[in-house]
């Protein structure tokens, strides 16, 4: 009888010896244990706040030294792809360099060898002067569409100066007194300018409508394929401005078939505007 009771607790020992119970006892003792601190949290008992930060401290410090492997290769991984980026834009840039330069030095040859033609032919090929000037007052009316702006004789300006907004053409110096100039916009019933269509290069002339676009004139529609989008650009003839200045782009009525010019300037916008004056510089 006593050696069954031997055998029994031999038994248990084992079992409970066995890998599987062990793991099992750990999960339930470690559970117990862990339910036992969030009970005593709630009450506000001093060693159990120590023994909460402490279990903090030990799980954070031991998450950062397990994860700092995992971040060393992660941002070694990183930093890598990051230097193949950088070197790969490099040489990208250095190719789109090299492609820039010779493109300059091609378009210089072009601009050389354009100024050369235009001086054979006693074209426009310079600026004499450029002066920068303020507008004053806008003369807004159905009938006229023109500025002042606070330049005049002593200033050296002259009468069919261009005006540009910027790098657009935007009218002329039509009215000059001491202090102040009278600048006709393109867009006055008056305005009549040569121009040149691209890509085509098709010669007309841009009138203005009173309003805030241009119209095409002394074209035929029909024999030259305008689209909308067509650039326009001064044409030089008559002398008074250079060619190829910009001035807007065509946009064409559904079907009526006139061609009306929308200008790259805002008239009613200006403020400051540079007065020009284009002559045959040798």
């Amino acid at each position: 009888m006593e050696t069954n009771r031997d055998d029994f607790i031999i038994a248990i020992r084992s079992a409970f010896l066995k890998k599987g119970t062990k793991q099992r006892f750990s999960l339930v003792v470690l559970l117990f244990f862990s339910v036992s601190i969030l009970v005593l949290g709630k009450f506000d008992f001093k060693g159990v706040n120590v023994l909460k930060s402490g279990l903090n401290e030990i799980v954070y410090r031991a998450s950062f030294i397990i994860s700092a492997p995992e971040n060393f290769i992660k941002n070694t991984y990183n930093l890598t792809i990051s230097h193949i980026n950088l070197y790969n834009d490099h040489k990208k840039l250095k190719k789109d360099y090299k492609d820039l330069k010779a493109e300059k030095l091609r378009n210089n040859f072009i601009i050389s060898e354009n100024i050369m033609l235009k001086s054979k032919i006693e074209d426009i090929v310079d600026i004499s002067s450029e002066i920068l000037a303020k507008v004053l007052v806008d003369k807004q009316s159905p009938f006229l569409k023109s500025v002042i702006v606070n330049r005049g004789s002593k200033d050296k300006i002259k009468l069919g100066m261009a005006v540009l907004d910027g790098k657009f053409l935007i009218g002329k110096i039509v009215e000059v007194n001491y202090l102040t100039s009278r600048v006709l916009l393109l867009s006055d019933l008056n305005s009549k300018v040569p121009i040149t269509v691209e890509p085509n290069s098709i010669q007309s002339i841009l009138t203005g409508t009173g309003e805030q676009f241009g119209k095409l004139q002394y074209t035929q529609i029909e024999n030259f394929n305008l689209e909308n989008g067509h650039q326009i650009y001064t044409s030089g003839s008559g002398g008074i401005f250079k060619s190829g200045i910009p001035i807007g782009e065509i946009n064409i009525i559904d079907d009526s078939k006139e061609s009306y010019v929308s200008f790259h300037s805002n008239f009613s916008q200006l403020r400051l505007v540079k007065i020009v004056l284009y002559e045959n510089i040798n």
